[in-house]
């Protein structure tokens, strides 16, 4: 059927994806194939598609599209993240706006808010990876709080407790105001801030002295329990086991000596508040002082803050420090800029508070996740990554992993009495309940009597289990799915994750299943704009990747964003790049339409040039095939993509077509065309993972196809051996080509209009393709012509072209004694280079030739140049 004047990627896409889903072609059960699988990066469910996510996914797609189509048994499975602390703030903000406080709700009442609410925008994303042509294995469609993920989480924690790897402790943790909960170490993210830098006074007790202290935090100074000072500061050295009052609270602290004190920052004295700070709270600890915790949850000051009870943190800082200045107890606030911690999910400034968490023991499920790192048993594209994995991995501290949240699977540790190890941890209450019993030898206790830890656990503690829970391995763990698809193949993720995810995933698989979770790990870079800015809707500099779609089509999006996104580094987002994936798709469309309006006639038979054009494709196509294979080995997805499109661009359409092309209004041999058509179906073979919509579209316009011929399960063309000799001449065919192309561009002369060619080569490799497409009329080889010529080198074999009587002979010869001039002075250049014999003798010998080579290149060319200003 003659296709459309356009391609309309809209009704192509919803055509396309809806025959894909009908046929189940996405759909995977263990068979007899070799397993190719992926699992996608859950994203919250809260989301809606940002640039990352299509980055990301479309890499997935591209892999598992082209593992289908090399007769591997793909199987992507998606999925969503409950994302504790971005539902749960979520969920807040909507209750608030209806006037509904959390506090004022049972955990029951706010986990069935949070359902509706899940329930509702939960598959927002998963709709949009749709358009964007992913093909998932919708039926496997799983989510972190789901029942049997749940579970198999509870299960993990229980066991690893039980193992004596998680364990409940006092300490000092990233408290989030905003969201109500502590977070781990790399969720808190270091900005800089512009503030002021305090020196406040101290009085000495007894005397009218005064120790002035520096802090950023004047706040804080109703928690302090003491002044501290290095015992090698000889200027405080008469103030050793003296006392200081605190401003405005009035508290005599002692003055007590640690090395950790830097003399040389602010005044050399340190006030330590151990509540407040994680290095005040070691030192604290070091010295026996007392914790005054004077902040609440919400970082408003408590009744420790006296008559600041109940103000913001930010807010007592100004007034205190001008109530200071008021009591002649600040001496001077300078401008300083600091790095300050802030959340990662809410932008909230972090405040360090001490309070009870639980945590899991990460030396040693570290050292074999390391070691698999580092000896390529998981392999890393770009390898820079093992570097920052073993930095992190050498440097790692225990993982807190409770939150205070109620979105979230729930601490299975259950409280029978008022004592700190008066609990028992189990999967469910009535095994605590049998535990408790036991461990309390009260056998009088009942289910009513067991108090369940309010905490929930860190969402990464449950997507660690991903590439198992998801196939239930945690549950069964000698099910036929966990064996057949586990390890996974190939993990595509941003390295941003490298050590909540990655890292964790890794131990995981290890701890339970004693492999790694999959081979290889591919890094994306950040989305950038143009200004390298990270995207973000904060910035509001990031496009709607939907919006896109709907204007380039997702095909053009797709490859827009492939063709610069190298490896591991970071893309800058450019929508030209769009444009030229719809143009590209546009081109496609166009070639086959040429294809399709060409009259086919069995009498004729291929000529010589259509079968140098046919033979060498054949060739060209085969190395690509190879060389894609091998960068696809590499991970760089994107030089696999720029092959195919120099492929498609400059080797199909820009040279095949035109040299088979048959004259105006003549017939093409049927022979001829059919080759065509089946080198075309290769090519959409190839595209196929990269546009998949587009090539569908045209395969199936190319014949009737049943359901079991879609191009989505058509099986890829294996690398063949291929002549390189013979591509290496088409090269020197296609110089010679566009050399002749070039003479006429210059002087204007017709494409139409043949010319006569004198050269100094025996023969030239396809020549009758070169005849046609350079429109020459005759070759004298091995001759050289005494007329007026332009002439140029393809390697060196000399091409001359008897000048048009109508040109300006005058205007020819000044710009060859022009370029005469220009090559005379670049051959003095490297004479002078080559003379110098400290260069020739220091300079590597490649360089050394590569000078020689131009030496000779440029006095060849002046050679030429000069015999043909004789003839002129």
């Amino acid at each position: 059927m003659q296709i459309s004047e356009k391609y309309n990627p809209q009704e192509t896409e919803n055509k396309w994806y809806s025959y894909w889903l009908e046929n189940n072609y996405f759909h995977s059960e263990p068979n007899e194939k070799p397993p190719y699988t992926i699992v996608i990066p859950p994203p919250n469910v809260t989301g809606i598609l940002h640039m990352g996510h299509m980055l990301n996914n479309t890499i997935q797609d591209v892999l598992v599209r082209r593992a289908r189509m090399q007769g591997f048994n793909a199987c992507w499975v998606p999925g969503t993240d409950h994302a504790s602390i971005a539902t749960e703030a979520k969920v807040v903000a909507k209750l608030k706006s209806e006037g509904i406080n959390k506090s004022d709700l049972t955990r029951e009442e706010f986990l069935k808010h949070a359902w509706d609410w899940t329930d509702k925008y939960g598959g927002t994303i998963l709709e949009q990876l749709k358009k964007l042509g992913c093909s998932c294995d919708w039926e496997r469609t799983r989510f972190t709080l789901e029942p049997k993920l749940s579970q198999q989480v509870i299960k993990s924690f229980v066991d690893l407790y039980n193992k004596g790897l998680i364990y409940r402790g006092y300490r000092m943790v990233n408290w989030d105001p905003e969201a109500k909960t502590n977070i781990s170490d790399e969720e808190v993210i270091f900005k800089e801030q512009n503030g002021k830098l305090y020196y406040l006074k101290y009085k000495i007790e007894g005397t009218g002295e005064f120790l002035s202290v520096a802090t950023t935090r004047p706040e804080t100074i109703f928690g302090d329990t003491a002044v501290c000072i290095n015992p090698d500061d000889e200027r405080y050295a008469h103030l050793r086991g003296k006392n200081v009052i605190v401003p405005i609270v009035n508290r005599i602290i002692p003055i007590i000596e640690d090395e950790y004190v830097d003399i040389e920052f602010g005044t050399g004295a340190l006030k330590i508040t151990p509540a407040h700070d994680i290095n005040d709270y070691e030192i604290g600890k070091r010295h026996g002082l007392p914790m005054i915790d004077s902040l609440d949850d919400d970082a408003n000051l408590n009744d420790h803050g006296q008559h600041y009870a109940g103000k913001n943190r930010f807010e007592v800082r100004k007034a205190i420090a001008k109530e200071l200045e008021e009591k002649n107890l600040l001496l001077k606030a300078e401008d300083y800029v600091n790095k300050v911690g802030t959340s990662e999910r809410t932008g909230a400034v972090i405040e360090p508070k001490v309070s009870v968490q639980w945590f899991l023991k990460m030396e040693d499920i570290a050292k074999p996740a390391l070691d698999v790192v580092m000896n390529d048993e998981i392999k890393f594209h770009p390898e820079k990554f093992k570097n920052t994995y073993k930095h992190w991995m050498e440097n790692i501290r225990d993982w807190n992993i409770s939150r205070q949240l109620w979105w979230g699977q729930q601490i299975p540790a259950y409280f029978y009495g008022e004592g700190e190890n008066d609990f028992v941890v189990a999967q469910s209450i009535e095994e605590a309940l049998v535990l408790a019993r036991e461990k309390s030898q009260i056998s009088t206790l009942e289910i009513a009597d067991l108090k369940q830890d309010s905490d929930a656990l860190d969402t990464w503690f449950s997507s660690w289990l991903w590439p198992m829970s998801v196939f239930d391995g945690m549950l069964d763990p000698d099910n036929k799915e966990i064996n057949y698809y586990y390890p996974t193949s190939d993990l595509v993720t941003g390295p941003d994750i490298i050590f909540f995810w990655v890292a964790r995933m890794i131990m995981a698989g290890l701890e339970y299943r004693k492999e790694v979770p999959f081979k290889n790990v591919y890094f994306t870079g950040i989305v950038r704009d143009k200004q390298r800015r990270k995207m973000s809707k904060q910035l509001g500099n990031s496009p709607d990747p939907v919006e896109l779609i709907e204007k380039y089509g997702a095909d053009g999006v797709r490859v827009g964003i492939l063709l610069s996104s190298a490896a591991g580094n970071d893309l800058l987002f450019d929508e030209e790049l769009m444009l030229q994936g719809r143009n590209f798709a546009t081109k496609i469309w166009n070639a086959y339409k040429l294809i399709q309006g060409w009259n086919k006639d069995e009498t004729i038979k291929a000529n010589d040039s259509d079968r140098q054009a046919i033979e060498w494709f054949g060739h060209q196509m085969d190395k690509t095939i190879a060389e894609v294979a091998d960068q696809f080995e590499k991970f760089r997805i994107s030089d696999a993509l720029h092959l195919l499109y120099k492929l498609v661009w400059d080797d199909f359409c820009s040279w095949y077509l035109e040299a088979i092309k048959p004259g105006f209004g003549e017939p093409i041999s049927k022979e001829v065309y059919d080759q065509t058509i089946a080198y075309f179906e290769e090519l959409m073979k190839m595209l196929h993972p990269f546009m998949p919509f587009l090539s569908e579209e045209l395969w199936q316009n190319i014949a009737e196809r049943t359901p079991e011929n879609a191009l989505v399960i058509a099986q890829q063309r294996k690398p063949e051996t291929f002549n390189n000799d013979l591509i290496r001449n088409f090269e020197t065919s296609k110089e010679l080509i566009s050399g002749v192309r070039n003479y006429r561009q210059s002087k204007g002369i017709s494409p139409r209009e043949t010319v006569e060619v004198f050269t100094n080569a025996e023969t030239f490799a396809n020549e009758n393709l070169v005849k046609k497409l350079a429109n020459i009329s005759e070759i004298s080889f091995g001759q050289k012509t005494d007329k007026p010529s332009f002439t140029f080198l393809v390697g060196s074999t000399e091409i001359s072209i008897p000048l048009s009587e109508n040109l300006d002979l005058e205007e020819e010869k000044i710009k060859t004694e022009e370029e005469i001039k220009y090559l005379k002075g670049f051959l003095i250049s490297v004479e002078k280079k080559l003379s110098n014999e400290k260069f020739v003798a220091n300079a590597k010998p490649e360089v050394v030739d590569a000078e020689r080579k131009k030496q000779k290149d440029a006095q060849d060319k002046i050679d030429l140049l000069e015999a043909k200003l004789k003839t002129l």
